[in-house]
């Protein structure tokens, strides 16, 4: 079995727990879902979010979606100039025989002009 990393990323219209929270178990959920995994798939799980989110942690959202024995961290992103604002980005590591270049990642919202590439 190897070892993949899945990237996501999402978008936040405000800056609120709930909202926050919502966003990001949209996107844990849809990086789950495109790649036909579990969380027992799941080896650790790196958020990170732009310097205009306070409201919480994103890892605090995927705690509720059973990643509870899963390593989890959060950290904020480098602020540049012109970067789009209010995203929470995500790097999954995790256990699956695909191959990388079958990983599916998973692009949400106004994310989605991070990276017109992979987004779905």
């Amino acid at each position: 079995m190897a070892v993949r990393a899945i990237r996501g990323a999402t978008t936040l219209a405000r800056d609120e727990r709930k909202h926050l929270h919502e966003r990001t178990r949209e996107l844990v959920e849809g990086m789950l879902h495109e790649n036909g995994i579990t969380t027992q798939a799941v080896i650790s799980v790196f958020f990170t979010c732009t310097p205009d989110i306070v409201s919480d942690f994103p890892a605090a959202a995927a705690r509720t979606l059973g990643f509870g024995a899963v390593p989890l961290m959060c950290a904020q992103e480098m602020a540049v100039p012109g970067a789009l604002p209010m995203v929470v980005r995500v790097m999954m590591h995790v256990e699956m025989d695909r191959p990388r270049d079958m990983v599916s990642h998973v692009y949400l919202h106004e994310a989605v002009s991070l990276r017109r590439d992979l987004a779905q």
